[in-house]
């Protein structure tokens, strides 16, 4: 029997990614034509499972607790749908952490470039946008997903919607070595047969869109190894004054870059963009750096990265031009006139200091460039687990074989950012 749910599939997550869901490969053999397999979960890894297994003769049902597949992925969209990264493939693997090995193998099958080319097979042409992230041309995810949808269905995948799976009565092994499986739908309860089951119940954040978290305690409670769910992909508090949010709440910081290093020596520094919001910081250069953030936090209570606000001018330079007579000028007129810098960027300047500390340093040209270029910002703590991109924690792999099949569920596979 072991043999047999080998043959089924070898599910891989390939990626948790800022403002993007898990897209994650499967290779497998050609199944036998009687198996019959239950996805469980409607977000892009399931898709991606009940894609290839269709392909390989298996014949594939869809099960989701929502009214349509695909939500988070739909609102991933809206920001513009970063499906992937094109900087080189070992750079690309090192931002799994410890994970980098495992997904690296996985990645050798299914990588960036695959996934351009798995896009444009769906009439969905990609471009790589300043930063080095790749976006659909149009900046959009429902043409894709309609485009996806509509090959799934052609295939004879079958879907079925407010379908919630019952994890408390968890995988009952049938008397043909398969499983039953319990749902609460539309009408009532309702039990279904597979020969095997792929889990792709996504991670914890955005709950209102389907991925809740909610198979955590229950599978736990059956025996796997879960780590708990964090926010990943998140903004941070810091705790603004009530004069800086009521100025700049919302404003985007452009063309900074934030450089941190964690108490174990761990170093990120990156120029990007991130928006101030009025309790702290989010987007897309603070959510790279999450997970340093998150963890420096957790240890220690906080966690103090540095912003350099005009990352393209040398500090030589800037002293140079601060220094120049300022004369009966504002400070908000020197900075502006001198360093180019005003709105929300000359706000957070003063912000954190006492009165009296400001106004002894803020003629001094070497002290004012030097906050310029190495801003220092306290975060208190990640912002909750249901505003965060994604989540990091679930299964652990020693739990899983290679192939992802759980160890003590012959048959049962998982997929997606519902591993760590």
């Amino acid at each position: 029997m072991l043999a047999r749910y080998r043959r089924i599939l070898c599910q891989a997550k390939a990626w948790r990614r800022l403002r993007a869901p898990v897209l994650a490969p499967i290779a497998m053999s050609t199944p036998t034509p009687a198996i019959h397999v239950a996805v469980i979960g409607g977000g892009p890894a399931g898709l991606m499972a009940a894609e290839v297994l269709a392909a390989g003769g298996a014949q594939v049902d869809v099960f989701d607790a929502m009214p349509s597949v695909g939500r988070k992925f739909l609102l991933a969209g809206k920001g513009g749908l970063n499906l992937t990264h094109s900087e080189p493939l070992e750079s690309f693997v090192g931002r799994y952490g410890e994970q980098a090995a495992a997904v690296g193998e996985w990645l050798k099958a299914f990588g960036p470039q695959v996934l351009r080319d798995w896009a444009a097979g769906l009439g969905v042409s990609t471009f790589v946008g300043s930063s080095g992230r790749v976006f659909p041309n149009e900046m959009k995810a429902a043409p894709l997903l309609r485009s996806w949808l509509h090959r799934l269905r052609v295939a004879g995948v079958r879907f079925h919607m407010r379908h919630r799976w019952q994890p408390d009565a968890l995988l009952p092994q049938g008397e043909q070595g398969g499983y039953t499986l319990n749902f609460a739908g539309p009408a009532g309860p309702v039990q279904h047969q597979a020969d095997a089951v792929l889990l792709a119940l996504g991670g914890g954040s955005w709950a209102r869109l389907g991925s809740d978290g909610a198979w955590v305690v229950p599978l736990q409670q059956a025996g796997l190894d879960v780590a708990a769910l964090q926010p990943s992909n998140c903004g941070f508090d810091v705790g603004w004054s009530e004069h800086l949010v009521g100025k700049h709440a919302g404003a985007p910081l452009k063309g900074v870059a934030l450089a941190f290093t964690d108490s174990a020596g761990r170093h990120f520094k990156r120029k990007g963009e991130c928006v101030l919001t009025a309790t702290g910081l989010e987007g897309s250069l603070v959510y790279a750096a999450s997970a340093l953030l998150r963890d420096e936090i957790a240890a220690h209570g906080g966690a103090t990265l540095h912003l350099d606000l005009l990352p393209d001018k040398p500090i030589e330079a800037l002293i140079e031009a601060l220094a120049r007579g300022r004369g009966t000028r504002s400070l908000a007129n020197h900075l502006r006139e001198q360093a180019g810098l005003s709105g929300v960027k000359a706000g957070l300047l003063r912000e954190g200091m006492a009165a009296e500390d400001w106004a002894l340093h803020s003629r001094e040209a070497a002290w004012l460039a030097q906050r310029i270029k190495a801003l220092p910002i306290t975060l208190r703590a990640a912002r909750p687990l249901d505003e965060a991109i994604s989540s990091a924690g679930g299964v652990r792999l020693p739990a899983l074989t290679p192939g992802l099949m759980w160890r003590e569920r012959p048959g049962v596979f998982l997929a997606g950012e519902m591993l760590v």
